[in-house]
């Protein structure tokens, strides 16, 4: 689909769009099925050498990793999107369905900027000994960029690939705030977060259930959180974004890459192979140290 002008209106109004169905199980499937095969074959492999008691394998999808990481949470560490890398997730970046959607915000000139994830939220209590990072305190994505992409658009684009609802954890956020532009925040247990009155959270947010096949489109500068899952299933998620192509990322150490173009259709990389060199390159490197740009609290 593509967006029309009262979506595009009611976007730069409030700040999101919520797409119901923009998307159809072809598209997101694939991602979904190299997933179950990934944790099919570590759990294989952790039954092998005597860390699981059995593969939990007639699990669906929303509840296996439940089951194996009560016993041995080894395969959760590398589920993210840059760590996991899978075929099927690089070629999403640049689905067509997706794009049509990103063009009618961005343009046709369209980079997938570095802030790319595959989140597998686990029940409360479940979480491994070094956090977790898929419960986001109330945050702007502006806030987790440098300072040289202030001036520039980068979409948000957060889908489901489960079922979220409040109860695992769907997101909130606080439409029309994004006209104010960036507010303060700081870093707090290896988040980026900012403060808002309860006040304003009783009043002004909104909670957004969703299905597999619903689009989210933030502004990076409306304000967003996802909370606790207090259910015992996974809350499986993307949240990839996109910009015009020659504008900062944010993120200058990650990989930045076109996946649309209309002047230039050279210039989108298709190389899986390379993607990943892309992506591993910069991971060796990322012991690079730069001073955060908002202050931290111990």
């Amino acid at each position: 689909m593509k967006l029309n002008s009262a979506q595009i209106a009611q976007f730069e109004a409030e700040g999101y769009l919520l797409l119901r169905g923009a998307l159809a199980d072809a598209d997101l499937d694939p991602v979904i099925t190299e997933y179950m095969q990934h944790i099919d074959r570590r759990a294989s492999e952790l039954l092998t050498e005597g860390k699981l008691v059995e593969l939990y394998a007639d699990e669906p999808f929303d509840r296996r990793l439940v089951s194996i990481c009560r016993e041995c949470d080894e395969i959760y560490s590398n589920l993210d999107i840059m760590h996991f890398r899978g075929r099927a997730s690089f070629k999403f970046l640049r689905n067509d369905h997706l794009l049509d959607i990103v063009e009618g915000l961005v343009g046709p000139e369209i980079t997938c900027c570095p802030v790319q994830h595959t989140r597998a939220k686990l029940p409360e209590g479940l979480t491994p000994t070094a956090g977790d990072s898929h419960i986001a305190p109330w945050h702007q994505d502006a806030g987790a960029f440098v300072e040289e992409a202030d001036p520039h658009f980068i979409l948000t684009v957060w889908l489901p690939l489960s079922a979220a609802r409040p109860e695992n954890g769907c997101l909130q956020i606080i439409p029309r705030v994004h006209r104010e532009g960036l507010q303060q925040h700081w870093h707090e247990g290896g988040l980026v977060t900012m403060r808002v009155d309860e006040e304003t959270s009783r009043e002004e947010v909104l909670t957004l259930p969703m299905d597999e096949g619903d689009v989210l489109l933030i502004h990076k500068a409306v304000p967003h959180r996802s909370t606790l899952n207090n259910t015992d299933t996974v809350r499986w998620s993307m949240d990839l974004r996109y910009q015009r192509t020659g504008t900062p990322s944010g993120r200058p150490h990650y990989p930045d890459f076109a996946v649309r173009s209309h002047c230039d259709p050279d210039s989108v990389l298709t190389d899986y192979d390379e993607w990943c060199r892309l992506w591993v390159e910069a991971l060796e490197g990322r012991q690079v140290s730069r001073p955060p740009r908002w202050e931290v609290v111990p």
